[in-house]
């Protein structure tokens, strides 16, 4: 099984796509890019080449080898949506998830355009399952919140906000067809602070709209000791989650060879 995390939403993370790049407020203090710049020129470590955008092919097959259902934070330390990345590995990506329907697995993106063109498109036969969950990032009014229009307007079958940094008061949030907000605070070093009243703002909404809301931190330089109540309670909501039955160990190397041969078959 893949290494527990400590992201309060899911369960484990699976990369096989590693970097990024900024491209809105929201990256500014970004998590991932400080983790894997650390370890820039390490030899044999896995972020030698930093937050550098690169593919991990060898990490498609990862989820058929983890025989417990699990959570899956699908690239936490990058963006499936970066146009960098090529859209026959991006399918690979989906179809791996579609195969090993035992995990839950949840997409998140601040590329919201190129997610809505190809949930309508190449990746439609994805879209429209529940153990695959597609959100976006909604970070502030003007580049987070045209993302949940473009995520409306796709055929996922589960959609979710991750309001995170929450930088400012977003005002009325259009909730029609979103299964899940999750909200937070900024953590670390140089963190922007976060007001009770947005949150309480968007809690409202989620509660008018019957939407599960997820909080997971006030964040700020010492998220600890901040900690994630909210009212004098924790909020750690979710959507139906369905779990199908987990294949024997046989069927799963099977069907990883079947994988395999179908991605090296010409196209």
């Amino acid at each position: 099984m893949s290494g527990k995390t400590k992201i309060e939403w899911t369960d484990t993370t699976w990369n096989p796509v590693r970097g990024c790049t900024k491209i809105s407020p929201g990256c500014k203090h970004c998590y991932a890019e400080a983790f894997a710049e650390r370890f820039r020129g390490v030899k044999g470590h896995p972020y030698e080449q930093g937050f550098d955008l690169r593919l991990v092919p060898d990490k498609l097959m990862e989820p058929f080898s983890w025989a417990r259902s699990s959570m899956v934070f699908v690239n936490s330390m990058s963006d499936l949506f970066h146009p960098e990345i090529p859209e026959e590995y991006i399918v690979r990506v989906a179809t791996v998830m579609l195969k090993a329907n035992w995990h839950t697995y949840q997409i998140l993106t601040k590329r919201s355009e190129r997610l809505r063109d190809m949930l309508n498109g190449v990746l439609r036969f994805a879209a429209e399952t529940r153990h695959i969950w597609w959100g976006v990032s909604v970070e502030d009014n003007r580049h987070g919140k045209p993302r949940v229009e473009h995520l409306q307007h796709t055929p996922a079958t589960v959609k979710f906000l991750s309001v995170e940094p929450l930088l400012e008061d977003l005002g009325q949030l259009h909730l029609s067809n979103i299964d899940w907000v999750i909200v937070g605070g900024e953590s670390g070093r140089g963190a922007r602070p976060i007001e009770e009243s947005w949150v309480e703002g968007i809690l409202a909404q989620c509660r008018a709209a019957a939407v599960p809301f997820f909080f997971k931190q006030w964040g700020g330089v010492h998220k600890k000791k901040n900690g994630r109540e909210l009212h004098g309670q924790t909020y750690d909501e979710f959507p139906f989650t369905a779990v199908e039955t987990i294949p024997h160990r046989e069927r799963r190397v099977a069907m990883v060879q079947e994988l395999q041969a179908a991605f090296a078959a010409p196209q």
